[in-house]
């Protein structure tokens, strides 16, 4: 049985670029980028032609991109060097990041919460005034997603960056779930700090970037070597970055590119699977409408069943969706971003499309989905 992968926003599938990126790989010296000798030269250069793909896909300079194990690292890495310049003060964080986000920085700082609305998108009135409150100490850092990767909301973050940079407040912008995925101009931007990954997109797992605005100086997470300039010790990991150049270099291409090409099939593509996921009694799409957020995933709430059976029931049906549920997960928590959402997270599924999602893969789970709930209400009742 042919099955249906709808978890792109997981992890999506090495693209051919980055698989031809990988046989490049294997043909090069086996040599340290870091040498002065013919073979590290060699190997040098097909690292930063990988640099220099990803800059691209951004809009920065190749010296912006610190390469790093993934968006994990990146973000440990803008919350270690944060912390560090500006010791025991609060770092400023939604209940919506990622967990990478509220994780690390709970662990080197006092942290606060940045409000969001029943959407998930952060609000910006509420940050201005802290940002400018006499009685309160500055912030270290603010943390703001380009968008959510449980519902898909896209974040105000041209407007959070202005504030923090008029403030004169250290910001750091998750773009993990965004980029490779709607266009994210850096330069335009200019925030001080975003982490993104490549397997989101393409890549294969272990590449990451952390992109750090010009002038920018901060205490390396990793030490013990001059890699990356100095900003990240350890030697390159060369056949992922190599291949998160190769996906990167796929997608870029302006704004009539390949990425403008996905992005309008799986908004399509989603907006099939919404409207035959509405057609079953007591569903409802979860955050903010089609246009308000990520063109390649949606969360559906489902009452009167919880999401884990109708995840499995899926599954067995061939069809792959991910969940808020603590129990479809290596979580033994909920989704934290759904519960600041008011959302039930044991009530919702995350439905998310990628480069190698065909219609029929969708049309599976339309057909299937109606099937499984009214399977599980009939058991409940």
């Amino acid at each position: 049985m042919a099955r249906a992968y709808l978890d792109h926003a997981s992890s999506t599938p090495a693209r051919p670029e980055a698989l031809a990126a990988l046989t490049q790989w294997a043909a090069l010296p086996g040599a340290d980028p870091g040498r002065l000798h013919e073979e590290g030269r060699i190997v040098r250069d097909a690292l930063e032609m990988a640099r220099s793909q990803v800059a691209a896909l951004v809009g920065v300079a190749g010296r912006q991109v610190v390469f790093t194990s993934g968006a994990t690292e990146s973000i440990n890495a803008a919350v270690w060097g944060a912390t560090r310049a500006a010791p025991g003060l609060p770092v400023l964080c939604a209940a919506v990041e990622h967990s990478a986000v509220r994780d690390a920085s709970a662990r080197l700082a006092p942290t606060e919460d940045i409000g969001v609305d029943g959407e998930g998108r952060l609000q910006v009135d509420a940050l201005r005034d802290r940002l400018h409150s006499g009685s309160l100490p500055r912030p270290a850092l603010v943390h703001c997603q380009w968008a959510n990767h449980e519902v898909g909301t896209l974040q105000p973050v041209h407007q959070v960056v202005a504030l923090c940079r008029e403030a004169g407040v250290t910001v750091h912008v998750d773009a993990a779930a965004a980029c490779g995925h709607v266009p994210t101009d850096l330069a335009a931007l200019d925030a001080d700090l975003v982490s993104i990954s490549g397997h989101k997109f393409g890549g294969v797992p272990g590449a990451g970037a952390l992109i750090v605005r010009r002038g920018i100086r901060f205490d390396p997470l990793l030490v013990g070597g001059a890699q990356e300039r100095g900003r990240r010790a350890g030697l390159e990991a060369l056949p992922a970055l190599l291949a998160f150049g190769g996906a990167a270099g796929a997608l870029t291409g302006g704004e009539h590119g390949p990425m403008a090409t996905e992005a309008a099939t799986a908004r399509r593509q989603i907006a099939a699977v919404v409207d035959g996921a509405l057609a079953v009694e007591g569903v409802a799409v979860v955050g903010p409408g089609l246009e308000d957020r990520l063109p390649q995933l949606v969360c559906l709430g489902v009452a009167g069943v919880e999401a884990e059976p109708v995840l499995i029931g899926l599954d067995r049906a061939g069809v792959a969706v991910h969940s808020g549920s603590a129990c479809s997960s290596e979580s033994i928590e909920p989704s934290p971003v759904l519960e600041a959402m008011g959302v039930d997270p044991s009530h919702s599924l995350r439905i998310s499309v990628g480069w190698t999602t065909s219609d029929e893969d969708c049309d599976a789970f339309v057909r299937e989905f109606p099937r499984v709930v009214g399977d599980l209400r009939a058991l409940r009742s």
